[in-house]
């Protein structure tokens, strides 16, 4: 079977290739979301959210991170703890795999009470194998916790690109199965203590919920994204220690 799945990307290579090239022409360069990267909701007693990861944490296809994903994850965490305030920090870079992030982001992480890891398109596109996606996830976890302590760690799902409506078929099909390859290997290291992943399941992102490139979330995509996920954030508590976190049922 491996061999036959060689053969049939041998012959669409020449079709991929122009599928890609046309995609990257003629899909629209957005912006990252303008103002600050961390801001507050809510009052009481502080609840520190870290978000770190690839454009969408950027806040591509969104004005404001209060739109896109970290600031909408924010707000839904303050409403679900009117007691706390939830100061928030987006530490995002546009076209970034999980190495860049590992390199580039992680040494600007302040102390933070949860981390939110948000990768997968471009290790997807750059066509990187599960097991180095694996391997450099791993390696966030390890350089977040050495730097800021035994912090619980979210994984976000990799974005499913076979329902991206930017991307051509057979395209959009084989990179659909990349990343499911990528997600998979992200949801092993839930063996770890102190870490949670969350899929993006198939269809939370309908057509109309994508920005004007079709390719990254819009406001309300964000917003259905930031719910997904806090429903796998832990309960934050007194009685909280590390490695307390549970996975998402």
């Amino acid at each position: 079977m491996a061999v036959l799945r060689l053969f049939l990307l041998f012959l669409l290579a020449p079709v991929l290739v122009a599928q890609a090239v046309r995609v990257r022409r003629t899909t629209p360069r957005l912006p990252g979301a303008s103002g600050p990267i961390e801001g507050t909701h809510g009052t009481g007693r502080p609840l520190r959210l870290t978000v770190i990861g690839e454009s969408t944490v950027d806040g591509v296809g969104a004005l404001t991170h209060a739109e896109a994903l970290t600031g909408q994850l924010a707000e839904g965490l303050a409403r679900g703890h009117p007691d706390r305030e939830v100061r928030w920090q987006a530490l995002g870079i546009t076209g970034a795999s999980a190495r860049m992030v590992l390199d580039e982001l992680v040494p600007r992480v302040r102390p933070a009470d949860f981390v939110v890891v948000v990768l997968g398109v471009n290790d997807t596109l750059e066509l990187h194998s599960a097991a180095r996606y694996r391997r450099d996830l791993l390696a966030i976890i390890v350089e977040v916790r050495r730097r800021i302590g035994d912090v619980p760690v979210l994984l976000a799902g990799v974005p499913p690109l076979a329902s991206f409506p930017s991307l051509p078929r057979p395209l959009r099909d084989v990179l659909g199965a990349r990343s499911v390859a990528l997600d998979g290997a992200a949801r092993t290291l839930t063996r770890l203590p102190g870490v949670a992943h969350v899929p993006l399941v198939p269809g939370l992102l309908r057509p109309g919920m994508f920005a004007a490139d079709r390719f990254h979330p819009g406001p309300e995509g964000y917003r259905a994204w930031a719910a997904a996920l806090s429903e796998g954030l832990p309960i934050v508590t007194d009685g909280w220690h590390p490695g307390e976190v549970g996975r998402p049922s």
